[in-house]
Parts: C-alpha cells; sequence; structure tokens
C-alpha cells in the first residue's frame, strides 16, 4: 500500500513553486541555446530524453529534443515523436464532458447514480463536477494492492473502468463529496462511461470526432495496448520511456517508504540501472490518461481550447474555476490546472506513466505554449535529477510567457 502511495503521487506529476529571479531575455538566440544547454543537462543529469516546444505564437517555434549518449542505442529522439501524454488527457475527457453540457445532454450536476446506477459507492451524492474536478471523495484505485502489479508490469491484464471503480476506495481518511479536493484517476473513468452513456459512441470515437480530426491532430490517439513502433529511426516514432531499476527505486523512495527488494517495474535492463518500460500497457488509463500524442499535436490543442475554439464561454468559464490545489502549483477547475509559475499563471496540465512524464501548457489566451516531454517518471525524482528538470521547465514556460530565463537556474 505504502508503495502504491508513492507511486499514485509520482504519476500525478505535479508541479513546483519557485523564486523569480532575474536572467536572459525571452525569444533570442541566447536564451533559445541556453535552454538547449538546459535540456541537455536535464536528459544527462537523469531525464534521459527530453522534447523542449515553445510557441510564441508570433513565429517559429523553439524545438529542442536531446537526450543521454546510450539512450540513442534504442531510439534517436525527434521534436516530431510520439509520447504518452498521460494525465493530460483529463483536459480532453473534460472538454468533450463540457461539449455535452453546452448541448445540454449533461448537467454538472448530474449525479453519477444517475448516469451509472449501482457502479459507484455513494454515486448518488456525487456529481460530475466533482468528478471533474477531484472532489468527489472517492480514492484511486492506483493505491490498492490488486493494481500494483499491473502498473509496474508484473502482472499483464487488461483492465476495464468497470473493473477499476470496483476497486476504488474511498479517501483515507474518508471525506465527503464536493468537501476535499483529491486527485484521483477513478474520477475520470467514470466520466470516460458517462461520455459514452450519454452520447452512444465510444471514447475513441469521441476524441476523433471531436477533438483530434476537426483540429488535424493526426499523431495523436487513444491507446489499446502496448504496441508502439520504437525501432527504426524516423519522424513520429513512439519514445522509448524508462524507469529506474528495483534497486534505484528503492533508495529513491527510501524517505517515504522501504520497499521490499525487487519491487520495482518490468522492464529490459539498461544502462544506468534502468530498464525499459515501453512494454508496459498504459491502456488501463483510459479516459484518465491514455492517449498518445506530439508536442505539437497537444499544443494545437490546448490552443484551442484556452483560445475558445472549443468551448463556449460559459463552459470555459466553468472549466477555469478551481478548487486550490497546492500540490499542482495553483488550483484545479475541470479536468484544467492553474499553476502558478515564477513567470505568470498557465494553464494545462501534467502527466505521469512509467516511463514517460510531460507538462503542457499555455498563455491565459491560448496564444503562447509550452510543452516538456521527458522519457521518465522516477528517475526525475533524485536530487539532482529534480533540480535540472525544474529547472529546464521554468525556464521554458518563462521563455513562452515572453520573460526572461530564471538565472538561478544551471547551465549558465
Amino acid at each position: 500500500m505504502a508503495l502504491t502511495t508513492c507511486l499514485g503521487g509520482a504519476l500525478a506529476s505535479c508541479s513546483d513553486e519557485a523564486e523569480p529571479a532575474a536572467g536572459q531575455s525571452a525569444a533570442s538566440p541566447a536564451a533559445d541555446a541556453r535552454l538547449a544547454r538546459l535540456a541537455q543537462q536535464a536528459a544527462d543529469t537523469g531525464s534521459l530524453g527530453v522534447i523542449v516546444r515553445v510557441d510564441t505564437g508570433d513565429g517559429k517555434p523553439v524545438e529542442i529534443a536531446k537526450q543521454a549518449a546510450w539512450t540513442k542505442d534504442d531510439h534517436r529522439l525527434a521534436v516530431g515523436d510520439r509520447f504518452r501524454v498521460g494525465s493530460n488527457t483529463k483536459t480532453v475527457t473534460a472538454t468533450l464532458v463540457l461539449q455535452q453540457v453546452a448541448q445540454q445532454r449533461i448537467s454538472l450536476d448530474d449525479t453519477v447514480e444517475k448516469w451509472l446506477p449501482g457502479l459507484v459507492e455513494g454515486g448518488e451524492h456525487i456529481t460530475v463536477r466533482m468528478l471533474l474536478n477531484h472532489t468527489s471523495g472517492l480514492g484511486d484505485f492506483l493505491l490498492t494492492p490488486q493494481f500494483l502489479p499491473s502498473l509496474t508490469g508484473q502482472e499483464k491484464r487488461t483492465w476495464t473502468p468497470r473493473e477499476l471503480l470496483a476497486i476504488t476506495p474511498e479517501q483515507d481518511p474518508p471525506t465527503e463529496p464536493g468537501e476535499t479536493y483529491s486527485y484521483s484517476n477513478a474520477n475520470y473513468e467514470a466520466l470516460g462511461l458517462i461520455l459514452e452513456k450519454a452520447t452512444g459512441s465510444s471514447l475513441a470515437e469521441l476524441i476523433e470526432q471531436k477533438i483530434t480530426k476537426p483540429l488535424g491532430m493526426t499523431d495523436s490517439y487513444l491507446a489499446t495496448d502496448a504496441e508502439w513502433d520504437t525501432g527504426e529511426n524516423s519522424d513520429n516514432e513512439h519514445v522509448t520511456g524508462y524507469e529506474p531499476d528495483a534497486a534505484r527505486l528503492k533508495k529513491i523512495l527510501s524517505a517515504t517508504v522501504d520497499l521490499p527488494d525487487g519491487v520495482g517495474f518490468v522492464g529490459a535492463d539498461r544502462p544506468g540501472h534502468n530498464v525499459d518500460t515501453s512494454a508496459i500497457d498504459p491502456s488501463w488509463s483510459w479516459a484518465a490518461g491514455g492517449m498518445v500524442s506530439t508536442a505539437a499535436d497537444w499544443q494545437t490543442f490546448l490552443t484551442a481550447l484556452n483560445s475558445g475554439e472549443l468551448l463556449p464561454e460559459l463552459q470555459l468559464k466553468h472549466m477555469r474555476t478551481t478548487v486550490d490545489a497546492p500540490e499542482e502549483g495553483g488550483g484545479y477547475g475541470l479536468g484544467l490546472m492553474r499553476v502558478d509559475t515564477v513567470c505568470g499563471t498557465v494553464w494545462g496540465h501534467t502527466g505521469g506513466l512509467p516511463g514517460y512524464s510531460s507538462e503542457i501548457y499555455t498563455d491565459a489566451t491560448g496564444t503562447r505554449s509550452v510543452a516538456v516531454f521527458t522519457s521518465t517518471n522516477f528517475g526525475i525524482k533524485e536530487e539532482k535529477a529534480a533540480t535540472a528538470n525544474k529547472a529546464l521547465v521554468e525556464a521554458a514556460t518563462c521563455q513562452m510567457l515572453g520573460k526572461p530565463q530564471p538565472a538561478h537556474s544551471p547551465a549558465g
């Protein structure tokens, strides 16, 4: 249970806050070069593979792909490569729900029991809004012994959303629906089922019809298994993901829990006491985190969303009405995070799956956007790796906002 608690927190991929500092000006060759150095330093320090894409909305985006030397034997990273964006998927699911709200097929005040009778304990007291902003009172199936073997790849099993909801516990300690923010993937499994029932279409069909096809997101889809193209070097391949081996993982989490020896992610051994986690099936994450995309595709989606292209003004206002979520760096709305960074407030989400971590944001108008993909999740929990990764995300976000990069970060 302690291990899954650690895993659940890490897979939420929360953002840190930082103190302001003066640095290099934005949108300059020197800033671009420094961002590239920070990306390489992050890759060499523990991020292993890094994709950065900064779009200020007024010219050619800055695109950077850097990786640790040994990872090139597995896959030569390119900015256009496909990536498991994890919980960023929640923003797509929430957008689809709010589109149905705008069409009056779903109400934010509808109960879970209305749509999914008998499926969720206490569902008569939980509303669609509570699912969207994680105030439902539901715990997370990630924290259950039944699910841990699938999360780490030790068990190959295809989970259905209904099966995952069946093993979802209440929060510990228990909280009443609507009372407290507590991030849970179970909320979005339920929302996916509600969407399918309300529309008569599958979630994958809705994503394609309402989001990816209209926006021209040709490299984005909902994963149904772990079959990826990670072999031959070419554009738009799938990024290879890595996690620390059992011994390193035990050390990383030692301050939180004493892991039994040998407990860790399943995968082929790689240099630096890493394992290749690309074969771990992420399809369980479904409406909560199952999408594969590229940096450019997801920035296209977030730009369309935050500029008002995908939702009417009222529904976008609902989406940006947040509850306090300090662990996310600000607040959580309806499938959308408000993150108060060193250079200003941004809107978007984070994502984490075994081998993959991502942060993707826009400014308030959707004009500017930034994406930072990292080909490990627990690997950036080690102190030096965390410092380098944080410096990279800060610099990229500040450059996106047109602000000077913080001077306190490494790389000079």
